[in-house]
């Protein structure tokens, strides 16, 4: 196996290689989109073996009705590296992916896309394999090059874009007022006022976050206390 120094640097490298490959044009059309996908992993350690279960809930995307869950649960063999987290990712995605009887229009990914060092969360490198559209929406803010993002107005559905070095990585969302924001950049064949649209429509009373990458969350979860006994 690989040291992690090596590894790294090939991760890199596919990364700068695949980064000419977004897509940041929109291809989805709101009018049509309707079915909508969540992914999310969670891991665990039993003894001195990692494993980890991939999640993915797919909805109606007008009714929010869960259409299809589905979960893989695999043991992890790439390393954790900084910026490469979708080396990790995507493999046990893509296996979860194949069980799915409906496939969705657009998959939001609990996760960064553009907001990155290089422009390639797991919801870009996923999107550009699938060659799909894609959303990543994170929790916590991704630190790119020592940046800060400016807070928005306590309001709901308050925003500001994410610039970095004269360039929109991303945007923070306040999707409730009295919340935290949450932190939006497009993945793969998406535009970033149409992603925010998709995240808007998809969140309810109940949550700040998504109703896709939340249910996914929550199932990842409940999946992996049965295996982490």
């Amino acid at each position: 196996m690989q040291n992690k120094e090596d590894l790294e640097k090939q991760y890199i490298m596919e990364q700068l290689r695949l980064k000419d490959k977004i897509n940041r044009a929109n291809c989805v059309n709101l009018k049509e989109l309707k079915y909508i996908a969540g992914v999310d992993l969670a891991y665990w350690e039993q003894g001195e073996t990692e494993y980890a279960v991939c999640c993915i809930v797919v909805l109606d995307y007008n009714t929010k009705t869960v259409i299809e869950q589905k979960y893989f649960k695999d043991q992890v063999i790439t390393p954790y590296i900084p910026g490469c987290l979708a080396f990790r990712e995507i493999p046990l995605f893509l296996k979860t992916k194949e069980l799915l009887e409906q496939q969705p229009d657009v998959y939001i990914f609990d996760g960064n896309g553009y907001l990155h060092p290089r422009h390639m969360g797991v919801a870009t490198q996923a999107g550009i394999l699938m060659d799909m559209p894609t959303i990543g929406i994170a929790k916590t803010y991704y630190r790119v090059h020592n940046s800060n993002f400016i807070m928005p107005t306590n309001n709901a559905f308050a925003f500001e874009d994410i610039i970095i070095e004269g360039e929109i990585y991303g945007r923070a969302l306040r999707t409730h007022k009295n919340v935290k924001p949450i932190f939006l950049s497009i993945g793969n064949k998406i535009d970033l006022d149409t992603a925010t649209k998709i995240a808007i429509e998809q969140v309810t009373k109940d949550s700040h976050i998504p109703l896709p990458t939340r249910l996914a969350d929550i199932m990842t979860h409940e999946v992996s206390k049965q295996f982490n006994l």
